[in-house]
């Protein structure tokens, strides 16, 4: 067997440098953070050939004395951390030490900095690890590193980096994500001596949406919701693309704990579930989401780039997430418009939601009767007769409203119908389209889902309990959760290490797979410490009721029935998307109308 021997210091920085900087925006994310935590309020990024070549990121902060210059490109060296209790607490962007060593390993380097009080500043330069003395330099309060030739000395890793464009694009995309986590702060970047981007600091929320409108696009902030939401000791805050505003990649996705752009599998999850009814198959929601809890709350430490963390509360955080999303989506009604973005900061309390570029709201004075579709009651019965309701009217019935010519409702009245399919009405803003079917289905399966709420779940009794084999964990997990599931109608406990038997289901669910679900069931419990598994396929059932139970395209409405389905959409939440996340209503405006026909011109 070899011998055991101790890594020479260069070795050791290379080794940590494969696991830390991955390619030039490594580089630039490590040196930026830095100059975060140094306070600084500037920070100028230079890039030549896609970073290959030349990195240098100047800052205005707090600076780094010449004795503490060779301390600054040692491993394991910093003034962020001296004990595990602030490794506990860490509120700092960098805390390991090892950044700037391993950069250094792996490059031609050169720091120089002055601080805040001093009279001179200083330059220490390390080619491929190897440092030089310090020596005097000219240079303004603050910090600049200048890292040449990445991975000259390693040339297994330099011939993986990819085309300039490529690696100027990530470089590109980090600073966008940096500048969302300190809005207080002014970003330049230029390539190859160009400036090409400009990020001034922000001091209000109207700032701060148009930095947002920069990273995501000009139309994010109008197809957004503005939310700040507190409890249990969290503050979320920031903004939720409508659904009508998904994308077909997840790359406009942006969630920061304590300052710190993270991917999390708890957060993806909770996202997911609370855009499960109002997204279109295969569409991934927009968002920019701060989430601020005690540093003792989240281990940074789980990751060597720190894109991770791992949460001491992992349901609660979940938990918190899920329900201040799934409220601000709630909140979303056809034809709602709100205030407009305020200009000073927004209290954390009570949940704040806003439609930032939409208009003022309108109040709707509206008489309300009562109207039926025509539809057939006997299908709607037997839904009701399997949710326990005592009318089935209830689910279908929609309320009219008497013409008040002073004020328009947010979508109008009605004028015609189209194809026996649209519902075409006049509002303030010019001409409104409704799917009628789309927006009478989600009318109707908020209903179901409103009547399902208020009565009493039933459940079925197997004629013969199944023996199910899972993994120790989920078994626990079944054993740990047994009450809670029996509230939603699924029975089971826990026979052995790795088995459960299942003795209920929810009446409603008759007929699915009962293996396959209590597996579905257990393994999210066992993941994120909660499920809505049960939930969501209760929810698809509903749904494909409403769908059965709505307005069918090809009936042809009057105009009472036609307005009395443009009100209840006005008070249905999610009601702008159907249950399968289509739109059910369009706007277009006077000025999208005149430039259809060249008006003005």
């Amino acid at each position: 067997m070899p011998v055991i021997r101790q890594l020479p210091p260069d070795l050791i920085n290379q080794i940590a440098a494969g696991e830390v900087i991955e390619r030039p925006s490594s580089v630039v994310k490590e040196l930026v953070e830095n100059s975060l935590d140094a306070g600084a309020t500037r920070i100028e990024v230079d890039i030549e050939q896609g970073g290959a070549r030349l990195i240098r990121v100047r800052d205005d902060g707090g600076g780094i004395g010449a004795d503490d210059l060779p301390l600054a490109v040692a491993s394991h060296a910093t003034s962020k951390i001296g004990s595990f209790d602030d490794l506990e607490h860490v509120a700092s962007m960098g805390f390991r030490g090892e950044a700037l060593a391993s950069v250094a390993s792996v490059a031609r380097f050169a720091l120089t900095s002055r601080l805040r009080d001093a009279d001179s500043s200083f330059r220490l330069e390390v080619d491929g690890g190897r440092m030089q003395p310090v020596r005097p330099a000219q240079h303004p309060v603050g910090t600049s590193v200048e890292v040449r030739d990445l991975f000259f000395n390693v040339p297994a890793r330099r011939k993986f980096l990819r085309a300039e464009r490529t690696e100027f694009a990530h470089i590109d995309d980090l600073l966008k994500s940096l500048s969302l986590a300190r809005r207080s702060v002014e970003f330049r970047l230029s390539h190859n001596g160009k400036p090409l981007r400009l990020f001034k600091a922000c001091q209000d929320h109207v700032a701060a949406l148009a930095r947002v409108a920069e990273v995501l696009g000009e139309a994010f902030p109008a197809q957004s919701l503005r939310i700040e939401h507190a409890a249990a000791g969290m503050q979320l805050s920031g903004w939720v693309g409508l659904p009508t505003a998904s994308r077909a990649q997840a790359d406009g996705q942006y969630f920061y704990v304590n300052g710190r752009l993270v991917r999390d599998r708890v957060v993806a999850h909770a996202v997911r579930q609370a855009y499960a009814d109002v997204l279109f198959h295969g569409r991934h929601p927009a968002f920019v989401l701060y989430l601020e809890l005690d540093p003792a709350g989240v281990d940074v430490n789980v990751h060597p780039a720190k894109h991770e963390v791992r949460f001491r509360e992992q349901r609660l955080v979940h938990d918190f997430l899920f329900r201040s999303l799934h409220e601000a989506l709630a909140q979303t009604r056809a034809g709602q418009v709100g205030p407009e973005p305020q200009s000073e900061p927004v209290a954390a309390s009570a949940p704040t939601y806003a439609y930032p570029g939409m208009g003022a709201s309108r109040s709707m004075p509206f008489a309300q009767s009562r109207l039926s579709l025509g539809l057939r009651d006997e299908p709607l019965a037997d839904y009701a007769a399997l949710l326990g309701e005592p009318s089935a009217s209830a689910a279908v019935a929609t309320a009219m409203p008497e013409a008040d010519e002073r004020e328009a409702p947010p979508l109008g009245f009605a004028i015609a119908q189209l194809k026996s399919i649209y519902i075409l009405a006049e509002n303030a803003h010019g001409l409104v389209l409704v799917d009628m079917h789309a927006a009478h289905e989600r009318i109707t399966y908020e209903k179901l889902k409103a009547g399902r709420a208020c009565s009493n779940l039933r459940s079925q009794l197997l004629l013969v309990p199944l023996n199910l084999s899972v993994s120790a964990k989920e078994a626990a997990a079944a054993e740990e959760h047994a009450e809670a599931l029996a509230e939603w109608g699924l029975e089971l406990s826990r026979s052995g290490p790795s088995t459960v038997v299942v003795r209920r289901i929810p009446a409603l669910l008759e007929g699915a797979d009962v293996s396959q679900l209590t597996i579905d069931v257990l393994a999210e419990l066992a993941q994120h410490g909660s499920s809505r598994r049960l939930q969501e396929l209760e929810n698809e059932l509903l749904s494909t009721m409403a769908c059965h139970g709505s307005v069918r395209a090809g009936r042809r409405l009057t105009h009472p029935e036609m307005n009395a389905l443009l009100r209840e959409m006005e008070a249905t939440e999610r009601s702008g998307q159907c249950n399968h996340g289509r739109p059910t209503w369009v706007q277009l405006s006077l000025g999208e109308l005149d430039r259809l026909f060249l008006r003005g011109r």
